[in-house]
């Protein structure tokens, strides 16, 4: 029998819309709400250091209402780590963050900085907080992830959703797949995210050692035409669909 697949929500650029007029509309916390009704796993929300879009508001709010979980994403600095130990969220996952920088461009370095993300993993560890990783799909990368204790990793699907023709979309899409059978062997929890959209999304539900996938930019893009519950439902229903027919 095929393991099922789960769907986390990023609700960060409903943020982005409230703070271009600095108001409170739209709320993404009622925006998460939504999206948990209409299927979706967990929520994503990622308190960046500039507060470009999520608030720290939104992040307490959201906490002690979710009827799925919350997954905090952040950087890995004494600010961001004191505030998941505050909140105490499901999942937090680490990401490498530059303020100039539009969305996330890549993978975390995982082999440099491994000595602070061993402390961090066993300080969210005795918190009860599972800690993903970030990172490109490198074997280096996730064998060092599972050296130092991280339970989960989201591998960076950037290169496959940008690729512009079929050759280089293939090739990532193995890298991928070589990628979550490795970790998976290694013991470690595979998440994917990071550019998927409904017509490529498939091919990543697919692979079957990925448990999650998780996405916001087209679910909320295609919410403007269609709603956020309907824009759930449809990608649920394509990954969903990708795992359980050959």
């Amino acid at each position: 029998m095929k393991q099922p697949i789960f769907l986390g929500v990023n609700v960060d650029h409903v943020a982005t819309v409230r703070q271009a007029r600095g108001g409170i509309f739209p709320d993404p916390v009622h925006a998460a709400l939504q999206a948990e009704i209409a299927g979706a796993d967990g929520i994503t929300m990622h308190l960046r250091e500039d507060r470009r879009h999520i608030q720290d508001h939104d992040i307490e709010r959201f906490a002690v209402c979710t009827q799925s979980k919350l997954n905090l994403e952040m950087a890995a600095t004494e600010e961001m780590i004191n505030m998941a130990l505050r909140i105490k969220p499901h999942d937090v996952c680490i990401v490498p963050e530059s303020r100039e920088e539009l969305t996330t461009e890549g993978g975390l370095d995982v082999i440099a900085n491994q000595s602070r993300l061993k402390d961090l993993c066993s300080a969210m560890h005795d918190a009860g907080i599972f800690t993903s990783l970030f990172i490109d799909p490198d074997e280096a990368q996730i064998e060092t992830s599972a050296r130092i204790g991280a339970p989960v990793i989201e591998l960076h699907t950037g290169a496959y959703a940008e690729s512009t023709n079929d050759t280089d979309r293939l090739a990532e899409l193995a890298k991928l797949q070589s990628a979550a059978d490795f970790a998976y062997s290694m013991g470690l929890l595979v998440n994917a995210g990071h550019g998927l959209q409904f017509n490529n999304v498939q091919r990543i539900a697919e692979i079957e050692t990925i448990n999650e996938l998780n996405i916001g930019h087209s679910l909320i893009a295609r919410a403007m035409y269609t709603g956020l519950p309907e824009a759930v439902k449809e990608m649920k229903r394509l990954m969903v669909e990708a795992r359980i027919w050959p």
